[in-house]
């Protein structure tokens, strides 16, 4: 697998990318590189809260395709904290923040991430600017830069319905 390019020991991303959150269950997600955005932001539906070893946790359903209600994966994350986040449209709203692993071409790192329902949304994930900070640089210009392999995953499950 091809290194992926660097600049000021950052790694270089386009305005798009695939990614993956491997301990929610989501082989593969299209995410838009946000720079706007100070926060990360995934797509969920039927936010369910409940308690785990005396932890707050939630379960949230994701529809990992747009246009694609048919498919629904059920995510569990403990919950790290509730934000008022202003949204794309200027409006404030409530959302809950977890941490969790996300993969981006060989790099894997943890994100802070809230939970918000993107449906109408052309993209499932936004990656904002905290997510980057230290470790990416956007190249506006490019997209799928550290390439298209969860693509053809992608696929399988748009096939599949899994």
């Amino acid at each position: 697998m091809k290194r992926p390019d660097t600049v000021y020991g950052r790694t270089i991303i386009g305005w798009r990318e695939w990614a993956c959150f491997p301990e929610l269950g989501i082989p593969a997600i299209k995410a838009k590189v946000d720079t706007g955005a100070k926060t990360s932001c995934l797509h969920s539906f039927q936010q369910e809260f409940f308690e785990r070893d005396g932890k707050r946790w939630i379960r949230f359903g994701i529809h990992p395709a747009q246009g694609r209600k048919d498919i629904e994966l059920f995510c569990e994350a403990p919950v790290v904290d509730t934000r008022r986040v202003t949204n794309s449209g200027g409006g404030v709203e409530k959302r809950t923040v977890i941490m969790t692993p996300l993969t981006m071409g060989q790099l894997t790192w943890e994100v802070e991430v809230t939970l918000t329902n993107r449906d109408t949304m052309k993209f499932r994930m936004l990656l904002g600017r905290t997510a980057m900070a230290q470790k990416l640089v956007v190249d506006p210009k490019r997209s799928y830069v550290l390439g298209k392999d969860l693509a053809a995953v992608h696929k399988k499950i748009l096939i599949s319905g899994d």
